[in-house]
């Protein structure tokens, strides 16, 4: 036997021999099913590894374990489970195997960063995982924007969220908004106009139908308490008149405080209860709401949003 073709025997065996590792690798992916443990996925936890057994299909792993992290996060939060402890590892592998692959930083942050059952309570991981993006794709300003939108609304480091914000609002085709947001974030760190904005800014330019709906429900939550905060105040006027609380809010309207009755985001008039309280009617209708809840509620674990697509503004060519 020529040594030429000894060369090529050897070199065959080890290609069968990585081909093999390969493939083992991903049918260990492909066996996570809804109720398998994610254990399975992780048994090869290094994504240098992974990147070696992939034989250059970086990417094709990548988007299998994107996948995974995708379902992972859905069924868990589908059920209510607040225990995420696999997701980080799963996007740590997904952004190694493809660091381009922006869809895992946007959404993987999202998904890390609320605190449970509306996330995996990690806002430092999403952090780290969009630090990590910005250094492999600087030139993406929603990476910026995403890195702002956690400090500011998770951490309430509204210095770092400014920054973040500045950064992002130099590069090309970067939102008006950005801009606004770093300039405004001194002076205005903290009200609701801001949260507002930021929240807009998400509903606009984010292609995700869930993540969309989130940020409506979260502007409409705004907005009523924004309503529940000035009623609060002409109740408060009314009180410092009269020295008693209205009994009806025709009674504030009668006082020239009010020009109608007050209603919420779904048409339904606000409740006027004992000692000026504002309650809303119905706040299964309206996730997220912090104020004019009935004493005792407790919210849907996962709040169903299906209901809001009606009122989800058409896409925008881009």
């Amino acid at each position: 036997m020529s040594s030429s073709q000894r060369v090529t025997i050897v070199t065959a065996g080890l290609l069968l021999v990585f081909l093999l590792s390969a493939v083992l690798s991903l049918r260990q992916v492909d066996h996570l099913r809804t109720g398998s443990s994610l254990q399975e996925v992780l048994y090869i936890s290094s994504p240098k590894a992974l990147k070696r057994l992939s034989l250059g299909y970086d990417g094709l792993m990548a988007d299998i374990y994107w996948t995974r992290a995708v379902q992972y996060f859905g069924g868990h939060h589908n059920t209510g489970n607040e225990n995420y402890n696999l997701l980080a590892p799963l996007l740590n592998i997904t952004t190694y195997l493809d660091p381009h692959l922006l869809v895992a930083y946007e959404f993987g942050a999202n998904f890390l960063a609320p605190p449970p059952p509306n996330g995996a309570g990690l806002p430092h991981e999403a952090i780290q995982l969009v630090e990590r993006g910005i250094r492999a794709n600087p030139d993406k300003w929603k990476l910026y924007y995403n890195l702002g939108f956690i400090y500011y609304l998770e951490l309430r480091d509204y210095k770092k969220a400014a920054e973040a914000f500045e950064q992002g609002s130099h590069l090309p085709d970067a939102h008006p908004a950005v801009r606004i947001l770093a300039a405004n974030m001194a002076q205005h760190a903290g009200n609701i106009e801001m949260s507002r904005m930021l929240w807009a800014t998400t509903l606009e330019t984010t292609p995700n139908k869930q993540i969309k709906l989130n940020a409506l429900a979260h502007l409409r939550a705004l907005q009523t308490e924004a309503e529940i905060t000035i009623l609060g105040q002409r109740i408060d006027m009314f009180h410092q008149r009269t020295g008693r609380f209205p009994v009806s809010f025709a009674e504030l309207k009668s006082a020239g405080l009010l020009a109608g009755i007050p209603v919420d985001p779904n048409g339904r008039p606000f409740k006027l209860m004992t000692g000026g309280r504002i309650e809303v009617q119905h706040p299964e209708d309206l996730p997220f709401l912090t104020m004019g809840l009935p004493p005792g509620y407790e919210p849907d674990k996962v709040p169903d949003l299906k209901n809001l697509e009606p009122m989800l503004p058409p896409d925008r060519p881009r």
